[in-house]
């Protein structure tokens, strides 16, 4: 990128997935590209095990960025500082990053981070704001070698309540407002204008990664708990309950009136289909819904609810 003395400041940008590319093009909009993209080893997906790059090495190879893929970065110290790299950038790379590395720009290493820390400081703030919060926002943090604990350059609050969104459209929403706050933010970083603010340490909250078990729905779970398992484990590991030795994925549901109506399921085997037309049949299935959500609500989804 140019600053203001048109010097071109050198950055290397750390990301792997999907999300790291939102950032990478809210800051291609506003003519910041990365001179080197860092991420994660090629992998096999799929059932045919065809090995494939990750959607950042995509976004970079499609632009003639070069890419480097470390399975220890440590093996890049090196090269990171001979070329002179003077910004390092982190969304959603996936790995830790050594001190000997975050040290070697000279305007120091900035990470995206989707959540308001120090609340949900870990592996899964998107899906933990949908669970236990009601509303979310980004940061801008100085990476130091503890986990999302380095002083704060930037925050920003979601505008509005996120009680309607599913995981996926939440993590988009939050990684291009995070890229939009980063272009904001570098200009300025650089040229010394914002001094980070040390986190209120003693407010921390955390969160864990998600594991399949999280996903599962119980008696005992309130409507509003199912409703918010439903959108933060949508399209994995999904929310669910068993009917017999089936596990049921529901894909989607709303909150009416203070109740839950449960709209799609996935049968465990199956496609995707109204919950109507996978009652048909399934009586054990029915009378276990009507336990969660009630049988007058069900009626009101089988009438076609929204």
């Amino acid at each position: 990128m140019q600053t203001t003395n048109n010097k071109k400041t050198k950055i290397a940008f750390f990301g792997t997935p999907e999300v790291a590319v939102y950032v990478l093009d809210e800051l291609e909009k506003a003519g910041i590209l990365p001179d080197i993209v860092i991420t994660a080893p090629d992998k096999p997906k799929g059932r045919k095990l065809i090995l494939t790059p990750p959607p950042a090495k995509v976004w970079a190879v499609e632009r003639g960025i070069p890419v480097e893929q470390p399975r220890k970065l440590s093996n890049l110290t090196n090269e990171l500082k001979t070329n002179n790299y003077e910004l390092f950038i982190v969304a959603a790379y996936g790995k830790i990053i050594p001190k000997e590395i975050l040290d070697i720009p000279r305007y120091g290493t900035l990470n995206v981070h989707p959540s308001l820390l120090p609340r949900l400081r870990g592996a899964s703030p998107i899906q933990s704001a949908i669970l236990r919060e009601n509303e979310t926002g980004v940061t801008i943090m100085v990476v130091d070698e503890e986990m999302d604990h380095g002083p704060i350059v930037a925050q920003r609050q979601l505008e509005f309540p996120i009680s309607n969104f599913k995981f996926l459209n939440l993590q988009e929403k939050l990684a291009r407002m995070g890229g939009r706050l980063l272009v904001e933010v570098i200009p300025q970083w650089i040229a010394g204008k914002i001094k980070p603010k040390e986190q209120e340490h003693n407010k921390a909250t955390y969160c864990e990664k998600i594991t399949k078990q999280d996903g599962l729905i119980t008696e005992n779970d309130s409507p509003e708990t199912i409703f918010r398992k439903i959108r933060a484990f949508t399209p994995w590991p999904g929310a669910y309950f068993f009917a017999g030795e089936k596990r049921i994925i529901v894909t989607d549901a709303e909150m009416k009136n203070g109740a839950l109506v449960i709209k799609r399921v996935k049968p465990e085997g199956k496609k995707e289909m109204p919950l109507e037309d996978f009652l048909r049949g399934n009586k054990e299935a029915g009378n276990y819904i009507k336990k969660l959500t009630g049988e007058d609500i069900q009626k009101g989804s089988q009438h076609g609810a929204d």
